[in-house]
């Protein structure tokens, strides 16, 4: 039996998702097959209405398609729920069941290279307040962590993450000009918009000329893999982390939910890095 995944959403055919998860199945030694499903807005129910005709096992979902999903299946994971986003659907005999595997993901991603960080003396500050924010401040917050701020430029978008709040860990709103002076007290910096992006490979959201050494400089950007963010904090003596692992493990999550196994995925970060430089 062929196991049958793939990806939805426009425009897509740029992903590296098919390369990542035909990896996985190597490893795990299944047979399989992980495809683009291309479709514009006006053509998703016909691509879904598809996907349910082949039986397709599971699949991603990309933007812009991550809460009009919703509509589509017939349960809700209780945190894609609470999120109000999917970005992962699993076939549960003939049941669509959706998932969001962003914010853990985005956990299991930091936890690999710096697996002390997170602890109840730990500060964190997210900058952003869009859907991937949304994503990790949740799984953070079941962390047990001491702070986590989110600074945003429409304060009252920051204020609803305050509506999550799980455990002990406090959070406070910020705007930039306030995280910039506050920035020495957090062990990490999370940038979670698209500035720094390809082509705008310059722009940087804040300054971080008051960063505290040895915080970890964080950013979701993969695309360049060093954002303008990752050299400043170089350069002012902290470490950094790669939006590309956090690709990586969402997807490992994702695959896991669809297998039940569990890939070792820490080997393909570099393999990954290579895909993007075009290598």
């Amino acid at each position: 039996m062929v196991l049958r995944l793939g990806l939805i959403g426009h425009p897509i055919s740029h992903s590296l998702s098919p390369w990542i998860h035909n990896e996985f199945l190597k490893i795990a030694n299944i047979q399989g097959e992980y495809k683009l499903y291309h479709g514009k807005p006006e053509e998703l129910s016909d691509v879904l209405k598809h996907l349910r005709e082949i039986e397709i096992d599971g699949f991603n979902v990309t933007v812009p398609y991550k809460q009009t999903i919703m509509d589509y299946i017939d349960e809700l994971d209780p945190e894609a729920e609470q999120l109000g986003a999917v970005n992962t659907v699993v076939n549960e005999n003939g049941k669509w069941k959706g998932y969001s595997t962003d914010g853990e993901g985005y956990v299991r991603s930091i936890q690999r290279p710096f697996p002390q960080l997170l602890n109840r003396d730990t500060s964190i500050l997210l900058l952003g307040a869009g859907g991937a924010a949304r994503g990790i401040y949740r799984a953070l917050m079941k962390e047990q962590l001491k702070q986590v701020d989110i600074a945003n430029r429409s304060i009252e978008k920051a204020k609803l993450f305050l509506n999550m709040q799980l455990g002990n860990s406090k959070s406070a709103v910020l705007s930039y000009n306030e995280a910039e002076k506050q920035l020495m007290n957090y062990d990490l910096i999370i940038q979670t918009t698209s500035v720094g992006m390809k082509p705008a490979v310059d722009e940087q959201i804040i300054s971080l000329e008051n960063v505290k050494k040895d915080a970890v400089v964080s950013d979701i950007v993969y695309q360049p893999i060093t954002t303008a963010l990752h050299q400043e904090a170089l350069s002012r003596g902290a470490k950094i982390h790669h939006g590309h692992a956090m690709l990586l493990y969402q997807a490992q999550l994702a695959f896991e939910k669809w297998t039940g196994i569990d890939i070792d995925a820490e080997h393909l970060v570099e393999k990954l890095e290579n895909q993007l430089r075009g290598e």
